[in-house]
């Protein structure tokens, strides 16, 4: 089935310092790590432009894109779930997917998640607790925790919110880059297969709930220490590429994610990247992209106190959940920009936890810290990457 997908009138580009990367390219990025994908269908995309990108230089298929659940997807294998249990709309849904390359020197794992945190999030948290330590998540769920768990939605999200980044905090190595997707933006109609029928009458207000949730996911994130992916920013005038229900998008806006994802990963870890925003090989030129619609409207809620001359006043947040280990006590600052992280010497190794190594990154793609505890600019030692 091919989606249609809304049509808009194309304007100039955004500016951005992403760069357009090739599979060989990514391959070396992504040498000998792990990378761990969780959430929901938009985070499977993610997943999938991820694993195709680390073999070839192509784009996803709008079959490729609305598949669920398959047992085999570019080499990767449906280790759980899917079509090995059933498929099924409702939250009790499970996919876990994985991928290792040929040279054994690349492994990538996806976790389908409808909430951001609960009893099932612990048993992935015991899972990758035992086995190889994760270099890299990415995680984002906001859509089903806002439309699916009753009236209270918006209050369990932030209390789950920070229940699950604070478990991160505990479980993930400081060696383990976090990332943070914060949602795309939603369209006018939602028509998800996630929203049932008797839920569509959430639809007309999911699309604002998501920029509530956006604002509560980007600042408990920032408060762990963890990176921020401001999808929604970055998409926001890429309307036409996304599909008619409202929620999905099309295999370039997918592309485009990846782009910006692993341009941020390479940031964070003082990789530097070719100095080149577009050649001919690519799958579209970057002024083809964006595009701008009058109507969209992405402001912030006016129930959250926004609006012209309005300062914006937040609800508060949850308190935090507590910690056995004193909160702050155990948090290496941040890691700068240009500094290279600790480099494993074999595949999918344990790191020893603590000592040089402890590294947690705290940046986003509009903050970036650039002085080390003890005020000293860092050293900008960052590996090459070509």
């Amino acid at each position: 089935m091919v989606f249609c997908l809304e049509n808009e009138e194309p304007r100039c580009p955004l500016p951005s310092a992403m760069v357009h990367l090739q599979a060989s390219e990514v391959q070396q990025l992504l040498h000998n790590k792990f990378v761990v994908i969780l959430g929901d269908s938009i985070q499977r995309a993610v997943y999938k432009d991820l694993v195709l990108l680390l073999q070839k230089d192509s784009l996803l298929t709008a079959a490729q894109l609305k598949a669920k659940g398959e047992l085999s997807f570019e080499q990767d294998q449906l280790v759980a779930g899917g079509q090995l249990g059933e498929l099924h709309n409702g939250t009790q849904y499970r996919e876990v997917r994985q991928f290792c390359s040929g040279s054994g020197h690349h492994l990538v794992r996806f976790y389908f998640l409808t909430r951001v945190y609960s009893e099932y999030l612990e048993d992935v948290l015991e899972e990758l607790t035992y086995g190889p330590t994760p270099d890299l998540v990415i995680i984002n769920s906001c859509l089903w925790d806002l439309s699916r768990y009753g009236r209270c939605s918006m209050e369990s999200y932030r209390e789950n919110l920070e229940r699950v980044f604070v478990r991160m905090d505990q479980v993930l190595p400081d060696s383990c880059l976090l990332v943070w997707n914060m949602a795309m933006p939603l369209g006018e109609r939602v028509t998800g297969g996630f929203l049932l029928p008797e839920l569509q009458p959430l639809a007309g207000s999911l699309r604002r709930d998501v920029v509530e949730g956006n604002f509560y996911s980007a600042t408990l994130a920032g408060d762990h220490c963890f990176d921020v992916l401001d999808l929604h920013f970055h998409f926001r005038h890429a309307v036409r590429h996304r599909h008619r229900d409202g929620v999905h998008w099309d295999q370039h806006a997918h592309r485009h994610l990846s782009h910006l994802l692993l341009t941020h990963v390479a940031d964070a870890w003082g990789v530097e990247l070719p100095k080149r925003d577009h050649h001919p090989g690519q799958p579209f030129p970057p002024h083809e992209f964006f595009s701008y619609n009058p109507v969209e409207d992405f402001s912030t809620p006016t129930h959250l106190g926004c609006g012209p001359g309005v300062n914006f006043v937040p609800g508060p947040l949850p308190p935090p959940v507590p910690s056995p280990v004193p909160y702050g006590q155990h948090r290496g600052p941040v890691v700068h920009r240009g500094m290279p992280r600790c480099i494993p010497n074999g595949p999918y190794p344990m790191p020893r936890m603590g000592g040089p190594c402890r590294q947690r990154l705290r940046h986003s793609d509009r903050l970036i810290h650039t002085h080390k505890p003890d005020g000293r600019p860092p050293a900008h030692s960052g590996t090459w990457l070509g």
